[in-house]
C-alpha cells in the first residue's frame, strides 16, 4: 500500500509525465491501495491560495474529484500522527512532509515521493 506525497498526487492528477516510470508502475500495481494524508489537501489549498499552484477549479472541488478519479483513499491526521510528526528528527522543516512521514510510519505504508529528505527518516519506506 502506498502513501502519495503531495507532489505525487498533484502529478498523478495533473501531469502524470512528471512521475518516474517506477512510480507510475507502482501506482498501477497498487491501484487498490493508494492513500493520501489529509494534510496534502491543506498543502494544496494553501499553495493555491498563495498563487503558487494553478488548478482547474477551487481546491475544495478539485481535491475530492482527483481522489475519486484516481481511487485514492484519504487518511485523517489523528492526534497520534500529529504528535509523532513533532517527535521526528529534524531532517525536514516542512510540517506537512513530517506529517506524511509519521502517517506512513504509523499506518505501515510506503511513501511514493521524489523528496530525498523524506528518505532520511529511519524506518520509513520510500519509493520513486
Amino acid at each position: 500500500m502506498l502513501l502519495l506525497d503531495t507532489c505525487t498526487l498533484l502529478w498523478l492528477a495533473g501531469d502524470p509525465t512528471k512521475l518516474s516510470g517506477h512510480a507510475a508502475d507502482l501506482i498501477r500495481h497498487h491501484a487498490d491501495g493508494l492513500f493520501v494524508s489529509a494534510i496534502s489537501a491543506f498543502e494544496i489549498a494553501v499553495k493555491h491560495r498563495r498563487g503558487g499552484l494553478r488548478l482547474p477549479m477551487e481546491p475544495q472541488e478539485w481535491i475530492p474529484a482527483a481522489l475519486k478519479h484516481h481511487g485514492v483513499n484519504e487518511l485523517p491526521v489523528i492526534c497520534r500522527i500529529a504528535a509523532a510528526s513533532a517527535a521526528l528528527p529534524g531532517h525536514h522543516d516542512d510540517p506537512c512532509d513530517r506529517i506524511i512521514v509519521a502517517t506512513a510510519q504509523i499506518e505501515d505504508l510506503t511513501i511514493l515521493s521524489p523528496d530525498k529528505l523524506i528518505r532520511r527518516y529511519e524506518g520509513t519506506r520510500v519509493q520513486w
